[in-house]
């Protein structure tokens, strides 16, 4: 991919159909992340994001995808603050990932997709209607993609309160919808005090169990 700029377009078709046509192309027993870039093309690229967060919406573990898809969350969040396509290292983009493992969980993730297109549609424009705006959300987007790759896979809701922020945020930004821009900005809030009330409850246990040994 060039490092020229671009720009988002919005469209007036439902996120889960653009999903769904998406997830319709995805084909054989192993899939990159090159090519699922590939598939969407250049102007996807909140799509990929989106895509990204689906699996963690559900209680199911697929090795490789948290560190495939949040390393892309990343790379991309970068690259919408900066307004520049995205450069990402060979070993993700050609990492493979099972097709078997990965459709059921997109699937599923549509399904609550679908949910929200009967809520989602323009509004709130100073939130998504401007390069400033949407630099402001990638940093918040880069911000929720770190909170993911965090290796705390086993802790409830540790994967899964970024991953509503970064669908959030990525739905907000291709529907222009600034009630879940919104919305993306509460869950990240969320996830830092959850992180945060986790590792003081960690500094609390630690100090406990130093305090057996001291005697």
């Amino acid at each position: 991919m060039t490092a020229n700029d671009f720009t988002f377009t919005d469209t007036s078709e439902k996120l889960s159909a653009t999903l769904g046509k998406l997830i319709g192309k995805l084909d054989g027993h192993t899939i990159t992340l090159r090519e699922l870039m590939a598939t969407i093309g250049e102007q996807g690229l909140l799509l990929v994001c989106a895509i990204a967060s689906l699996p963690f919406l559900i209680p199911v573990s697929i090795p490789g995808v948290s560190t495939v898809f949040g390393a892309a969350i990343i790379m991309i969040s970068i690259a919408i603050t900066l307004n520049r396509m995205p450069w990402l290292p060979a070993r993700i983009l050609d990492k493979q990932m099972q097709t078997s493992k990965l459709l059921p969980a997109l699937e599923k993730g549509i399904a609550i997709v679908s949910k929200l297109d009967n809520y989602i549609r323009p509004r709130l424009p100073a939130l998504t209607g401007s390069h400033v705006a949407n630099r402001i959300n990638g940093l918040a987007i880069m911000a929720a993609g770190v909170l993911l790759m965090l290796p705390l896979g086993l802790i409830p809701f540790s994967n899964t309160l970024p991953a509503i922020a970064i669908l959030l945020f990525s739905a907000g930004m291709i529907q222009r919808d600034g009630f879940f821009v919104v919305g993306g900005y509460t869950f990240l809030v969320l996830t830092v005090v959850y992180f945060s009330v986790l590792a003081y409850l960690a500094l609390i246990a630690g100090q406990g169990i130093g305090g057996l040994f001291a005697e």
